[in-house]
């Protein structure tokens, strides 16, 4: 009996936990390879697990609605004809198999200074130097969790930055237990005198906004704007899209013009495509451009690598097959992984300027307004031009606003003055 193990994949070198949201397959069910076998999400992406190998599912280790740790067993498939169906009831049995995953060290310790924790919030401890011996496990729970060390880390964080992190999140109100006693635990009824209902956060959810509270805590963000006169590009893809999609099968948006015209600042100002390590700059050598995709369900940012290594074409090749894979919820782990610096156009919306979150732990992050007619005084002539307004916000611990000005002004001078080929 040959078996095959079905594991968590990691979404990204910083997503270390995935939530199981959907199981497409029961247990007994043959498979197929490369066939769907669960969703996940975490605060990246949205993505269906196919299966490694073909066979018969017989083991599942993971509930619908469970956290686990990337890398870690949730499933078995059995390529014999008499495979033996056997069940996991006991979500504890993922909890021990992330447990086998701490170090040695841990697992060694004296019994009397051991305590109870995920690896993750081992690794969050470790990293903001918070003793696990100093807190207590929830009661209900049976070890502490990457929120409790949050918690613990926000407790002691320094005044500046605890108070960034209370005015980042604003107070929720929420039903008294005297109403969902009264309502037997139901959505809906009334809050302060208001009909409401109670939605939870999908899992994907959550995580966007743990990761946008923690950029703002980080990150003291600034955010400069540039307008640009869209005209030229307007009249080049005009001219252009319909022999565009006859050469290449798909259509021409007005997105690779922006990814080129990125690419070019990026060159121009290093800075912009760096992240913060404590004490330290860290250049990234290649440029990776994540592009916001914005789903009925939440928001992703898939990858582009090698950018600078790519034609137009290939520029635009790769953000429409990007785009319908995160929309079919086939993205894969690469698709994801290795961003350097992200862009979001919050214009496709009808947004005129915006103020994006920074992409942790990116440096900085490229907005696209809407594409607006409007009169404007060229050569002292007035005329009707097609303008957007493009922002960076940035990090303003290790970029100034002199850096973001030489990054608009290149993106701006890019697109005014094209002279790139696009077929």
């Amino acid at each position: 009996m040959a078996e095959t193990e079905v594991l968590m994949p990691q979404m990204g070198e910083s997503i270390q936990e995935a939530t199981l949201t959907t199981w497409h397959k029961k247990l007994g069910d043959t498979v197929e390879t490369e066939e769907t076998l669960f969703e996940i999400s975490t605060d990246k992406v949205d993505s269906e697990v196919p299966a490694p190998s073909s066979g018969t599912l017989v083991k599942i280790m993971a509930n619908e609605g469970d956290v686990i740790q990337v890398n870690t067993v949730v499933a078995v498939i059995d390529d014999s004809g008499a495979a033996v169906v056997q069940k996991n009831e006991e979500k504890s049995k993922v909890d021990s198999a992330n447990l086998d995953q701490a170090s040695s060290k841990e697992n060694n310790a004296p019994k009397d200074d051991f305590v109870q924790a995920s690896p993750l919030a081992r690794k969050v401890a470790e990293e903001h130097n918070i003793d696990l011996k100093t807190l207590s496990v929830p009661e209900g729970a049976k070890r502490i969790s990457r929120d409790d060390v949050l918690s613990a880390v926000q407790n002691t964080s320094p005044s500046l930055l605890k108070q960034a992190i209370e005015q980042s999140t604003a107070p929720v109100k929420t039903a008294s237990a005297q109403h969902m006693q009264q309502t037997g635990g139901a959505s809906t009824g009334m809050i302060d005198g208001v009909r409401s209902e109670r939605v939870p956060m999908t899992a994907m959810r959550r995580r966007i906004a743990e990761h946008m509270v923690k950029s703002k805590a980080v990150s003291p963000h600034v955010t400069s704007v540039i307008e640009v006169d869209f005209q030229k590009i307007v009249d080049i893809r005009t001219q252009n899209k319909e022999k565009f999609l006859n050469s290449h099968g798909f259509k021409l948006s007005f997105m690779p013009f922006f990814l080129h015209a990125v690419i070019q600042a990026i060159q121009a100002v290093p800075i912009v495509n760096s992240s913060v390590d404590g004490n330290s700059i860290i250049y990234k050598k290649d440029i990776n451009l994540g592009i916001a995709v914005s789903l009925d369900w939440g928001l992703i940012v898939p990858v582009i690598k090698n950018s600078t290594e790519k034609s137009f074409v290939g520029l635009a090749r790769d953000l429409d097959t990007l785009a319908k894979k995160a929309r079919s919820k086939k993205l894969s782990p690469d698709d994801v992984r290795g961003g350097t610096f992200s862009i979001t156009n919050f214009g496709s919306f009808g947004t005129i300027i915006g103020q994006p979150i920074i992409n942790q732990p990116q440096a900085a992050i490229f907005g696209i307004g809407a594409l607006v007619k409007k009169p404007v005084v060229i050569n002292d002539a007035i005329a009707i031009r097609t303008t957007c307004h493009c922002v960076l916000s940035f990090d303003h611990r290790i970029i100034d606003g002199a850096d973001s000005g030489k990054f608009l002004s290149t993106v701006k001078n890019t697109l005014e003055n094209w002279s790139l080929p696009i077929i």
